[in-house]
């Protein structure tokens, strides 16, 4: 943990120096009631890309630890799925890193999910069951209660109902989650699919009946590649379709835009590090929601969906200049 210490220390410094990344926000010019507009974001020491750098520096791969270093020390988004923190224990994880970003002034973004029927059987096939979900969520929900973390509440979900055939489970799911997140004081954003998935009104009329009115708004391109103008375009439509809805726009990986392929396409970047919009935008914030250098799935040669990916994550930052 020593070894891992100095060397996020030393990488963060570095990155914001040499291209501003970092935990910290500009407020200036940004509306104030933009939730980023005061919070600075969190980087988990515990991450993926954090272990990928340790593991790197004491094989005495220099050159990979500081490149996963300079990664892991941007603030991402902390994923929480039920299969590697279930109910009874995902409070206290949560607790401990909200713990650990207060002490340093700052805010973790979670990612829940773990809806029933998660990916109707695709690369991360899982989730809970209808009974198992609202009590896992409202674990979540009180271990944040009264906290600064923001929550991008399950990717896909919607976009994914129609093809599930569950839309009227997935509704009233994604519903109470709302209720019982925003019920806990937190910002809320529900996940809208992206640009290539389906037509704005589609999408808008399916947030409608979620709830996002009670959420402060959705986020788009969630563990995908659209290039953020394409994105803008999307969610600008949708917000004109849901009462001014706010939105994110996950651009963690959108650095060269998309080919049309959604699984580990080659050729990607890093895309532009976090921050907030300034005003006059329905825009909140880029942040990076689905963690560059986890897989998105046994495709193009990568590992599992969310497991580390050595050459991807390289792949990424070489192409962004990183």
């Amino acid at each position: 943990m020593g070894l891992w210490v100095a060397i996020v220390a030393i990488v963060g410094v570095l990155a914001a120096l040499v291209i501003g990344v970092g935990s910290i926000f500009s407020a200036g010019g940004v509306a104030s009631d933009n939730p980023f507009a005061s919070r600075n974001l969190f980087s988990d020491p515990g991450s993926k890309a954090a272990q990928a750098s340790t593991a790197a520096e004491q094989s005495g791969d220099s050159a990979d630890a500081a490149t996963f270093g300079r990664i892991a020390a941007v603030p991402t988004a902390v994923w929480l799925v039920p299969e590697e923190h279930p109910a009874g224990e995902v409070g206290g994880y949560v607790q401990g890193l909200v713990g650990q970003a207060e002490k340093l002034g700052q805010a973790p973004v979670f990612t829940v999910y773990g809806i029933p029927n998660r990916d109707c059987g695709g690369q991360s096939t899982g989730g809970l069951s209808a009974e198992e979900y609202p009590v896992w969520v409202q674990e979540i929900a009180t271990a944040l209660s009264g906290s600064e973390a923001v929550v991008i509440l399950e990717p896909d979900a919607l976009a994914l109902a129609s093809e599930c055939k569950n839309v009227d489970e997935r509704l009233s799911e994604v519903s109470g989650s709302v209720d019982a997140l925003v019920g806990a004081g937190l910002v809320v954003y529900i996940d809208a699919g992206h640009s290539n998935w389906g037509p704005a009104a589609e999408m808008a009329d399916l947030l409608n009946k979620a709830g996002v009115s009670r959420a402060r708004g959705f986020s788009t391109n969630v563990s995908n590649y659209n290039s953020t103008d394409r994105e803008q375009y999307y969610a600008n439509a949708i917000s004109a379709l849901t009462g001014g809805a706010h939105y994110v726009i996950d651009t963690g990986r959108n650095g060269n835009g998309s080919t049309g392929e959604w699984c580990n396409p080659p050729g990607r970047a890093l895309g532009a590090t976090p921050s907030p919009t300034k005003s006059g935008s329905a825009q909140d914030a880029n942040l990076w929601i689905k963690p560059p250098g986890e897989s998105d799935g046994t495709c193009n040669g990568g590992p599992v969906a969310g497991q580390w990916w050595d050459a991807n994550a390289r792949e990424l930052a070489a192409d962004a200049g990183f």
